[in-house]
């Protein structure tokens, strides 16, 4: 037999925490068809930002681009904890699309490696049916003071 999603997470050690509760008028996720749509999960570990700012290289009072890459991964746990409410994370076939925000201070253009957290994550976990498409976005602010924020979709049986 194969191995389901559920043994994979826990041969990795990773624990899925509890779905992140909606800090305005939204659901954590949404399926329709085949595809569930997850809302923008935030780094929220224990009911608490993780780390709050903006990302740049170098700078003082700044998320440097690695603390920002740790949550975005996350943030990408959040997303899959959401999935996993909804429909169960077994029933999860591929990842379709991470679509990634960067809180970015001026001149930071390191948006793709930050994201690289959840991507990578993702790659861990569901092997080649983590491969997707994606898009690392750079904005001025993020709900909370979030330095960044991960949605996904993915296909699911």
């Amino acid at each position: 037999m194969a191995t389901t999603w559920s043994q994979r997470l826990d041969e990795l050690g990773i624990a899925l925490p509890a779905v992140v509760a909606p800090v305005a008028s939204y659901v954590p996720a949404v399926r329709t068809g085949n595809l569930v749509y997850t809302a923008g999960q935030l780094p929220i570990v224990n009911g608490k930002l993780d780390v709050t700012g903006k990302v740049h290289e170098g700078a003082e009072g700044v998320v440097d681009p690695d603390q920002a890459n740790a949550a975005a991964r996350t943030c990408a746990l959040n997303a899959l904890a959401a999935v996993d409410a909804l429909v169960g994370i077994d029933s999860v076939v591929r990842v379709v699309k991470v679509v990634g925000f960067v809180a970015s201070a001026h001149g930071f253009t390191g948006q793709p490696a930050v994201i690289n957290g959840a991507s990578d994550l993702l790659g861990e976990i569901f092997g080649d049916a983590g491969v997707h498409a994606r898009s690392a976005v750079g904005v001025a602010e993020l709900p909370l003071g979030a330095p960044v924020e991960v949605e996904l979709i993915v296909e699911v049986a």
